[in-house]
């Protein structure tokens, strides 16, 4: 069994100090500069007139930001129930398993508790980012142009 002491530990970090010291300003000699360059509309996007051909051409979807975010949000919320579902079937599981135990069934009963207070914050963000969406989609449609 290795000890350490002060002194090695010390010594250590201070030959890796030393090291890094000494080979970044070597290594950064060698790394040659780089220069920004500016791109017309036509090189921008590939040889395309225009964005739209362009994401056409990629495969981009061509549906409203706010539809893709809402769809997003849905989908990890969902799946975040999902998580909420598991862990009261697991806290249940070890309700049902724990033979009578005192310790093991308040164990299972705040597992049970966690997973059903997860759903309520989870159902409630749902309620929440659906009210937000959909007010913002309402308000950007009857937004004058």
């Amino acid at each position: 069994m290795m000890k350490f002491n002060l002194k090695s530990i010390l010594t250590a970090l201070t030959g890796v100090g030393m090291t890094l010291f000494l080979t970044v300003p070597i290594l950064s000699l060698s790394i040659p500069n780089v220069y920004a360059q500016t791109l017309t509309e036509n090189e921008l996007f590939g040889g395309s007139v225009n964005g739209e051909e362009f994401a056409t051409t990629a495969g981009l979807g061509t549906g409203e930001l706010t539809t893709t975010i809402g769809s997003i949000i849905r989908v990890l919320l969902g799946f975040l129930g999902v998580v909420a579902v598991f862990i009261i079937l697991l806290g249940g599981f070890k309700w049902m398993t724990s033979g009578g135990a005192d310790a093991k069934v308040a164990d299972a009963k705040k597992l049970m508790v966690a997973g059903v207070t997860g759903l309520v914050i989870i159902l409630a963000a749902y309620a929440i980012a659906s009210f937000a969406i959909s007010s913002i989609t309402t308000a950007i449609s009857n937004a004058e142009i």
